[in-house]
């Protein structure tokens, strides 16, 4: 099985949605984990609600720090935003790595509703460029 591991700065919603979303579109050919670079300490409530709508559960899913990952192998390291890919440690056990930046929803302002908007369109995005990889890869 392949590992990739996806990172960000909070690990609250980007790295989060992808970590779920890299396992779920790989069909089991991929093991993904996430961290982040200074972790929040939470999923964000609307990235738990944004997967769910994909019958996706983040809601026991944790923020982690990228330190506990050093040590470990990867296949792919993924960062997903320019802060990550600026901090982030050279993962030595990384086959490949890669820069996909996406807005950070949780900039997003307004309503609640108006938050959600942005957080399916990230959900969206993140979903679209791992069904590419994943398709590119198996070609």
């Amino acid at each position: 099985m392949k590992r990739v591991l996806v990172l960000c700065t909070g690990n609250s919603c980007r790295s989060q949605m992808a970590e779920e979303l890299w396992e779920t579109l790989s069909g089991g050919e991929w093991q993904a984990e996430s961290a982040g670079s200074k972790p929040s300490g939470y999923v964000h409530p609307l990235a738990i609600e944004a997967m769910r709508e994909l019958d996706i559960d983040l809601s026991e899913n944790t923020s982690k720090h990228l330190d506990q990952f050093t040590e470990q192998e990867f296949d792919l390291v993924v960062t997903v935003c320019d802060n990550a890919k600026d901090s982030c440690p050279v993962f030595s056990g990384a086959t490949q790595t890669l820069h996909w930046p996406f807005d950070d929803p949780a900039d997003a302002t307004g309503t609640d509703e108006e938050k959600m908007t942005t957080f399916r369109r990230v959900r969206d995005e993140i979903k679209t460029k791992i069904q590419s990889f994943l398709a590119d890869e198996s070609a």
